[in-house]
């Protein structure tokens, strides 16, 4: 493979490795352990592993292998430790590298699950983490202290979409030496440069955009062959989130099609919130991608102008008005992912951020009317004229 590739190229043919067969499409070795031909074969491995040489499903696994070498390619990381769903890779990333007696800084505006393991398993093993307004970059030079050991932020924020400054973020923690883990789920690998922008460690649910078409959990931490190898190896082979040979290449084959169905989805999501940015019946839009997004500009440097595959409806008449347009809408379906080829829609406040109080809710700006919108690969068109009935249903 050429460095030289652009992202495309490497989505397809990044990390490839054949059988004997010369097949295609990249084969499943679907097992949970691997033979040696002697008793001292076997020996040296354990010892020491080679880079085409696997032991068992938990340590490695030539598919897994190649979806690790294929991403890592694409995100422009060393490498890369594949993880059975997101959250295993944000847990992997996180707990693999702290102890008791660490300092964490994170922005609080974060999927409910990552709040989890930041909120009450980190603290509860004696790691200290402070929260603070991502995008204000006072807040993160007064929390970033001499000792602090990683900070932890999703570069777009989920539901509410804010983006964070990456480099700016970056400078202050190496100014002390800290990790800058970065969760990259809604600016997706086709859009972000992170590693380049300061990122040591991005982690992805692979679940959403990679897969793309609801069949399968996955995760993925990628960053430095040495921390990949010498720090989350060794917790995720012994903990057990390794990421299963058909989840792998089923992750595969949606790296192939990655950037086509991400810029189409993008290019439909910039339609919508322009046609409907001013709506009668929406508080609000957010949309990285509008000008009136508080953080456009950065969104232009950041990821290219590209405001991603999400949008957010903030419905005038809260909880209720909000449940009268999910269920009137026809073509999206109501459920909890994205990155889905299937437009879905979302009510945070009682599903994916339903245990937060509402004081939190509050400050996240996760209001009753709220509605996380992941646009598929339908048509613009016809995904307008749905949301502008539903929009009516709400209303009435």
């Amino acid at each position: 493979m050429s460095d030289s590739w652009s992202k495309r190229t490497k989505a397809v043919h990044g990390g490839i490795r054949r059988s004997q067969y010369k097949e295609v499409s990249e084969a499943i070795f679907l097992t949970q352990g691997f033979v040696y031909d002697t008793a001292e074969q076997a020996e040296a491995r354990f010892i020491e592993s080679g880079p085409d040489e696997f032991i068992y499903a938990r340590y490695g696994n030539p598919t897994v292998s190649m979806f690790e070498q294929r991403i890592a390619a694409l995100e422009g990381a060393e490498d890369a430790f594949a993880t059975a769903s997101g959250m295993a890779a944000v847990n992997g990333a996180l707990t693999s590298m702290l102890k008791a007696g660490d300092h964490v800084v994170s922005a609080k505006a974060l999927f409910g699950s990552c709040l989890y393991i930041l909120e009450n398993i980190l603290t509860r093993y004696g790691v200290e983490v402070t929260f603070v307004d991502g995008t204000d970059l006072d807040q993160w030079k007064a929390a970033i202290r001499p000792d602090t050991k990683a900070v932890f932020f999703e570069s777009m924020s989920n539901p509410t979409l804010e983006v964070i400054d990456i480099e700016a973020v970056a400078e202050l923690a190496h100014a002390v030496g800290a990790t800058v883990i970065v969760d990259n789920v809604f600016s997706t690998p086709v859009f972000s440069q992170a590693i380049a922008q300061g990122a040591d460690v991005v982690v992805y649910s692979a679940t959403k955009h990679i897969d793309g078409q609801g069949r399968a959990l996955g995760g993925v931490i990628l960053g430095g062959k040495e921390f990949i190898r010498g720090t989350v190896e060794p917790y995720l082979k012994h903990t057990g989130g390794a990421l299963s040979p058909f989840n792998a290449w089923v992750m595969l084959k949606g790296l192939e099609t990655l950037a086509l169905r991400v810029n189409a989805q993008a290019e439909t999501a910039q339609k919508l919130a322009e046609a409907l940015e001013g709506h009668e019946t929406l508080e609000r839009i957010m949309y990285p991608g509008l000008k009136s997004h508080a953080q456009n500009a950065l969104v232009q440097r950041q990821l290219g102008g590209k405001g991603g595959t999400v949008l957010s409806l903030d419905i005038r008449g809260g909880k209720d008005a909000a449940f009268r347009f999910l269920n009137a809408l026809t073509i999206p379906v109501i459920s909890n992912n994205l990155g889905d080829a299937k437009s879905i829609a979302t009510h945070p406040a009682t599903t994916t951020h339903q245990r937060l109080s509402d004081a939190q809710k509050d400050e996240l700006g996760i209001t009753p009317g709220l509605i996380r919108f992941s646009v598929g690969l339908e048509d613009a068109d016809d995904l307008l004229a749905d949301i502008r009935q539903a929009l009516a249903a709400a209303a009435a």
